[in-house]
């Protein structure tokens, strides 16, 4: 089997994987159930991944580079003022969840309210995309610092943390009602109350 079946194969049990835990969760979603997803033998699974939790891990992996690809460029777009950028970013996590119709959601923070509890190596894994997605929250908080449009005292790093936490439970609430009201009024608040102008 050359290289290039090898790795289209491995991706298309990613992504296919990726597709189903966004649906119905890890917990729901069994090996054969991604198999007849993506017609792959069940012999091939097990080619590529020893166990259903390194699966898993590498479905964090793969969705988390492929977000993170698009943070950066909404939050680096040194094109746009930086708060902008921000403005931005939620636009596009609206659109996808208006795509979806509510359903979804962030799989990374689905996956962290599931498996967080039930596993180290799955805690540690969410931990570090987390922390990834937070420092650019900090790069393009920095920048708006540096521009003025920010207070000067607020701590980045913490910023960062609550915009992340609460941008998360924003889309688990819209996911609850339906609507995505409440990213919108989040957002409102950040901006207005958090990050007004000093």
């Amino acid at each position: 089997m050359s290289t290039t079946k090898n790795s289209a194969t491995r991706d298309k049990l990613i992504d296919t994987g990726a597709r189903l835990f966004g649906q119905q969760g890890y917990n729901a979603t069994g090996i054969n159930a991604v198999l007849n997803g993506c017609g792959v033998p069940k012999g091939s699974f097990y080619h590529y991944f020893a166990s259903k939790e390194l699966f898993g891990l590498a479905v964090i992996e793969c969705f988390a580079a492929h977000y993170e690809k698009n943070m950066i460029a909404q939050l680096d777009d040194t094109t746009r003022p930086p708060l902008e950028r921000l403005e931005c970013y939620f636009a596009a996590g609206r659109a996808d969840m208006q795509k979806c119709d509510h359903t979804q959601g962030c799989l990374i923070g689905n996956l962290g309210q599931e498996l967080s509890g039930q596993s180290d190596s799955f805690r540690d894994a969410l931990d570090d995309v987390f922390k990834r997605w937070e420092g650019h929250f900090v790069t393009c908080l920095a920048a708006a610092r540096d521009s003025g449009d920010i207070a000067d005292d607020l701590d980045l790093d913490d910023l960062a943390s609550f915009i992340l936490a609460g941008w998360q439970g924003a889309m688990l609430r819209a996911k609850t009602l339906k609507s995505v009201r409440p990213m919108e009024q989040f957002e409102r608040l950040l901006f207005q109350r958090v990050l007004a102008s000093p």
